[in-house]
């Protein structure tokens, strides 16, 4: 039986005369972390992608349609305003009927 403390990054476990404790550094911990999380994607990706390629179609999607949560164009009624007051030139269009939210 182990008692893992990550707190502290100890293992103990009982030994034939007395308690072993094992120790490690954070960055240690996390290079282990990080190599075991890289096996376990790899080996997920590996018994999945083949499935999802078999059930998916490959699309192109078609960036000059508007889509329907926003579109993009000039507004009607627009105003400029002023970006910069040391130069004038510096301005942008701005909605004159913009809703109050």
């Amino acid at each position: 039986m182990v008692i893992p403390n990550y707190t502290y990054l100890k293992l103990k476990m009982l030994g034939p005369n007395e308690i072993i404790t094992m120790g490690s550094s954070f960055s240690h911990a996390f290079t282990c972390d990080r190599k075991h999380f890289e096996l376990a994607t790899a080996v997920i990706n590996s018994s999945e992608l083949p499935q999802l390629r078999v059930s998916s179609t490959l699309a192109v999607p078609d960036y000059n349609k508007p889509t329907s949560l926003m579109a993009f164009g000039p507004l009607k009624e627009t105003k400029a305003a002023g970006m910069d007051p040391t130069d004038p030139t510096k301005t942008v269009q701005i909605g004159t009927q913009l809703p109050a939210k």
